[in-house]
């Protein structure tokens, strides 16, 4: 049986002392290094791989200090503190011994709580009944996820009032959902700025932060289904913008939500 391209890009080998050896994946390329969603996929694997993790993740921030030139590279994984119920992670990607990106993780303990939800999904077609978007060819990355717009599609040329795009989504070929994989799908909305302006202007993003809800057997119950996503921008100013995203199971269960800062150039 052959693995699927994700696990393949987000594999790596135990060097020992914490540190592990990955290598970037052609399938993942972006114009400018990798996909960001696959080097935060990466970084939560490494924490994943470690003896001494406990529980499943609650957060991830990830900075993309430069960008990761394609080839080996090295993570670091330190557990800096644990405490009763959460455990906190830092992490470094290093390639000749340079940081390329930098990240903080807190994984933890989940137990039955008082419970509710806020912020509901949105109502939505049947995503079979929605045609699939695909990117130009020059975003490689994207050719890895399936994206069926509700609303909010960038049209060349076309400004527009609003930065707000409502998918389904999912792995292109389809994948049973984890914590790795859901982690690169929160990264695959493009610049709010691209929507706004009508361009592809150069933007990358700096800091991205998720917020896992889910656990582990939420996940599971997802199965390779479809997931629904709303994604929008707050703030454009003076070369820097913020947009967050927030991620629905199929059966409207509430799973992550995103925010990250972008720079861009006009």
């Amino acid at each position: 049986m052959t693995s699927h391209v994700f696990d393949d890009a987000v594999a790596l080998e135990a060097l020992g002392d914490g540190r592990f050896r990955g290598h970037t994946h052609p399938a993942y390329a972006n114009m400018v290094g990798p996909f960001g969603g696959i080097t935060a996929a990466t970084l939560l694997r490494a924490v994943e791989q470690h003896p001494d993790v406990l529980g499943a993740p609650l957060s991830l921030t990830v900075n993309f200090a430069g960008p990761v030139a394609d080839g080996e590279f090295e993570i670091e994984a330190v557990p800096v503190r644990t405490n009763r119920s959460t455990q906190h992670w830092s992490l470094a990607i290093t390639q000749g011994g340079a940081i390329a990106t930098t990240a903080t993780a807190v994984f933890g303990q989940r137990r039955e709580t008082w419970s509710d939800s806020e912020t509901p999904a949105p109502g939505a077609p049947a995503p079979e009944s929605l045609e699939q978007q695909r990117m130009p060819d020059i975003v490689v990355w994207a050719g890895n996820y399936e994206m069926r717009f509700i609303d909010g599609i960038m049209t060349p040329g076309a400004q527009q009032e609003s930065s707000s795009s409502t998918l389904w989504m999912r792995d292109s070929p389809a994948r049973p959902l984890d914590f790795t994989s859901l982690a690169g799908l929160c990264d695959i909305f493009y610049p709010r700025i691209y929507l706004r302006s009508g361009q592809m202007t150069p933007a990358g993003t700096v800091t991205l932060t998720i917020y896992f809800h889910a656990d582990a057997a939420a996940l599971a119950a997802q199965g390779d289904d479809y997931l629904l996503a709303t994604a929008k921008g707050h703030r454009f100013n003076n070369g820097f913008f913020d947009q967050s995203a927030t991620i629905w199971g199929h059966d409207g269960q509430l799973l992550a939500t995103t925010h990250q800062l972008v720079y861009f150039k006009s």
